[in-house]
């Protein structure tokens, strides 16, 4: 039986791969391409200030097969955009005692399928649409 009040840290993510805002878009492709993570914070130091998502970047560079094989997209785009401009800025975020019913609520409610975790301004962990999915499945 699925607890009501189990809070989102039970099943964030904490080992997390983040992208600084200074970084470049290619920077970017690269850990999506070597870490196989769909979602990427940015941060500013410790302070999430962004999100950017594989989808984001399919969507500047006109990819269908982003992440099929070892062929790195055409980057021209990459250059010409900064990581800012791609991101999504102020992203929403819960902390970690917020409850996973009530991450799954946010979720299903927005287009995008990760929410970062933020702890006093600084950024603690990330928790998606598969980690929800995996958690109800352990519930079975």
């Amino acid at each position: 039986m699925m607890k009501k009040r189990e809070p989102v840290s039970h099943i964030m993510t904490r080992d997390l791969f983040t992208l600084n805002h200074t970084n470049t878009l290619e920077d970017a492709e690269k850990l999506f391409h070597e870490h196989k993570v769909r979602h990427l914070p940015v941060v500013t130091g410790s302070k999430l200030v962004g999100m950017l998502s594989l989808t984001d970047l399919q969507r500047i560079s006109f990819v269908d097969n982003f992440g099929d094989g070892e062929d790195l997209v055409d980057t021209a785009v990459y250059t010409m955009l900064s990581l800012e401009q791609v991101m999504v800025s102020n992203p929403i975020s819960v902390s970690s005692a917020t409850t996973i019913k009530e991450v799954a609520e946010i979720l299903s409610k927005q287009e995008f399928h990760a929410l970062p975790v933020v702890d006093d301004g600084k950024l603690v962990g990330i928790v998606t649409t598969t980690d929800l999915i995996k958690f109800l499945i352990d519930q079975y």
